[in-house]
């Protein structure tokens, strides 16, 4: 845990956008301190509208399992953000989202 699902422009690398989050999410200490719980992937869009232009875009959303503070879970957002801030994209906009996952109804299987 987490899931860190990463959609964006295809304009984007997402090469350059998926150890950034990785590496946001692994330095916030509110996971496994190897990185082996977090799951990182990412979504082009090719096809988008952001008002009434045609500027790039990178949301993230963070799905944690549900116990965590509000200030922890803010950490994670900014820290996420700032990450990303040091790709300099021009003209885009980033945004970052942190959902719960309810800890009870929560199933994983590993094979």
């Amino acid at each position: 845990m987490p899931h860190c699902i990463i959609e964006h422009s295809v304009s984007i690398d997402s090469d350059l956008l998926v150890p950034l989050v990785f590496a946001a999410v692994l330095k916030s200490e509110l996971f496994a301190a190897d990185g082996s719980d977090i799951k990182v992937r990412s979504t082009a869009f090719t096809s988008y509208q952001i008002g009434n232009d045609k500027s790039d875009f990178a949301h993230i959303v963070l799905k944690i399992l549900s116990g965590r503070t509000s200030e922890q879970k803010q950490q994670l957002s900014k820290r996420v953000l700032a990450q990303l801030e040091t790709a300099k994209l021009p003209n885009c906009s980033i945004t970052v989202e942190v959902v719960d996952m309810d800890s009870a109804s929560y199933s994983k299987l590993v094979s």
